[in-house]
């Protein structure tokens, strides 16, 4: 019963967790964006979103990664078997992908403290599909466990990278192509 308790505690704050890094990362794009409106209404907006992206990272994106670890080493030390299968091998190299990029959302936070940020809202918008990447292959690695097609995963992976690059690319075709509307 233990397990069970634990296991969607786990779940729940992975939940919460790619949340956070999926909005933080919007965040940032509306950020970088008003750092171009005009005077007034940059400052408002930069206020304000400095605000909202202050709140979601250390309020529920930060704790979420931190309860979701716990849970999840907790998991392992009721199951240490788990630690041999190639499949959590292979999901703990994305969970330490996943570390990095939160780290790298933390670097994005702090150019934010400071007043400016470095990246394009069009380079974020790539890096906000990093999370997805990583979210669709956890989840794949979890369910389907040894059975997992590895040629087939792997392709799909790259597969589900391409689309999404193609989205963002498209999107910004029309962002654009409206902009010239107006």
């Amino acid at each position: 019963m233990e397990y069970l308790y634990l296991k969607a505690l786990h779940i729940i704050f992975i939940t919460t967790w790619f949340a956070g890094l999926f909005y933080i990362i919007r965040l940032f794009i509306y950020y970088k964006e008003a750092e171009e409106k005009p005077t007034l209404e940059k400052e408002i907006l930069t206020k304000q979103y400095h605000l909202m992206i202050k709140r979601l990272w250390y309020i529920i994106t930060w704790p979420s990664a931190v309860l979701a670890t716990i849970f999840a080493v907790w998991l392992l030390v009721l199951q240490p078997s788990w630690l041999q299968m190639g499949w959590m091998q292979i999901k703990l190299g994305f969970v330490a992908s996943l570390f990095a990029y939160h780290w790298s959302c933390q670097i994005l936070y702090n150019q934010i403290e400071k007043g400016h940020l470095k990246f394009s809202s069009f380079a974020l918008r790539i890096w906000n599909e990093v999370a997805t990447i990583i979210l669709f292959s956890c989840v794949f690695l979890v369910v389907l466990k040894s059975t997992f097609d590895w040629i087939f995963g792997v392709v799909g992976i790259v597969g589900v990278s391409i689309l999404l690059m193609l989205g963002v690319k498209l999107y910004k075709k029309i962002r654009t192509k409206n902009s010239w509307d107006k």
